[in-house]
């Protein structure tokens, strides 16, 4: 049987409240990493630029619960490589639920200033901590100078002798806010009603086991006590035979709509999990809207297929072949179509008319909403592939 420690590591990333850490390049934060998480995690070297790309560690941290640490590299890096290692800094801030701004004794805070503004800016709930207090002559008069010049009261630690860490941490739940939805499925399904999944397990589908969107829709459920059914495509008939009254609620993949549509039952509710998706890790009403935008398209526009995660693609991929295939029959051949995967993700967008992204069941919330918010900043509308597959088909959730 599993133990506790490696059941909860197995939980998503994206589920974890995603904490990063910034700082100058040796001022402790691989240090700072490695006293929150109880372990040596990230190479701890007194030679500046020991970290190069962002570090991830799952942890839990109490009383916050699930979390991710990123460390990151010192944002003062210079040179040809330090300025790749900067931009890997700067992709980290779309995806940070909160920031721990790390500093040590320095003469001036001038550059740890201009990154608290930044993290203001995002929005993006933030703590600065002094680091290295057991080297300070009068660590007082440090946390005032830190304080005139920054604006914020830093909380001072010792990573390497493990001092202050309560503090910090206490500083941190201080911060901590959650704006995600309590419930996947929301108000379509309550105690008692019978929800049916219809999961189709083909290529695509890891083998042996679910993808991320169920697994997560039906523990949503069981938490509601409702009963769930599950089948897929082709065993959906049986399903709903087999059921002595029609079930309130049939959750979809989105690639199948057209034949579950057929099949659903006058009364029952339909969505897919990537419309469910859409609200949980994202802005629904947003991503809504930027469905009619296929019906602005041209022969000449040109879309953005945005991945979450870098899976190798088979056939009759979702988002490479079926999605681009159905808008080029219904707009024209002449469509084009970018692909981008993992966290690579255009800065500039204007160039599309049109963005479909994935459910981002890999990405936190705040990432998502990013790429939303990029969208709009641009005046790009910007969709998700449920969605986009549904005003496809015609079918109004």
């Amino acid at each position: 049987m599993e133990n506790a420690t490696s059941a909860f590591n197995a939980a998503p990333q994206s589920v974890r409240r995603h904490i990063a850490i910034f700082g100058r390049r040796n001022v402790g934060k691989s240090s700072l990493l490695n006293a929150l998480a109880g372990q040596q995690i990230a190479i701890v070297s007194p030679e500046a630029g020991t970290t190069t790309d962002p570090v991830n560690r799952a942890i839990e941290l109490h009383p916050m619960g699930p979390c991710l640490l990123i460390d990151t590299a010192g944002f003062d890096d210079e040179g040809a490589v330090g300025t790749l290692r900067n931009q890997r800094t700067e992709r980290v801030l779309d995806q940070a639920d909160m920031a721990l701004l790390v500093t040590d004794a320095v003469s001036d805070y001038t550059l740890e200033s201009e990154w608290l503004q930044r993290l203001r800016e995002r929005e993006i709930p933030t703590v600065v901590v002094l680091n290295k207090c057991d080297v300070l002559t009068n660590a007082i008069q440090e946390v005032k100078r830190v304080e005139a010049q920054m604006g914020m009261l830093p909380v001072l630690v010792s990573s390497t002798e493990g001092k202050g860490l309560d503090g910090l941490r206490d500083a941190m739940t201080r911060l901590v806010t959650d704006d995600t939805p309590a419930s996947i499925t929301g108000s379509l399904a309550s105690s008692g009603d019978t929800v049916l999944l219809v999961m189709p397990q083909d290529r695509q589908a890891p083998k042996g086991r679910l993808i991320l969107p169920q697994v997560q829709t039906i523990r949503d459920l069981l938490d509601k006590e409702c009963t769930v059914v599950c089948c897929t495509t082709d065993g959906l008939k049986r399903s709903l035979d087999a059921l002595r009254e029609p079930p309130r609620l049939i959750i979809t993949d989105s690639q199948v709509f057209p034949r579950v549509r057929e099949l659903t039952p006058a009364g029952t509710k339909l969505t897919s999990f990537s419309v469910l998706m859409a609200g949980v890790k994202g802005d629904l009403q947003v991503l809504s809207h930027g469905a009619h935008a296929i019906d602005t398209l041209t022969p000449s526009s040109k879309v953005l297929i945005a991945e979450a995660c870098t899976h190798a693609p088979l056939s009759e991929d979702i988002g490479r072949e079926q999605i681009p295939r159905i808008i080029r029959q219904r707009v024209g051949e002449g469509v084009q179509f970018d692909i981008c995967a993992g966290k690579d993700f255009p800065a500039d967008l204007t160039k599309y008319d049109l963005v479909i992204h994935c459910g981002a069941c890999m990405f936190n919330r705040r990432m998502m909403l990013s790429r939303i918010d990029r969208a709009q900043q641009q005046g790009v509308p910007i969709t998700n592939y449920g969605l986009a597959l549904a005003h496809l088909h015609g079918i109004n959730l």
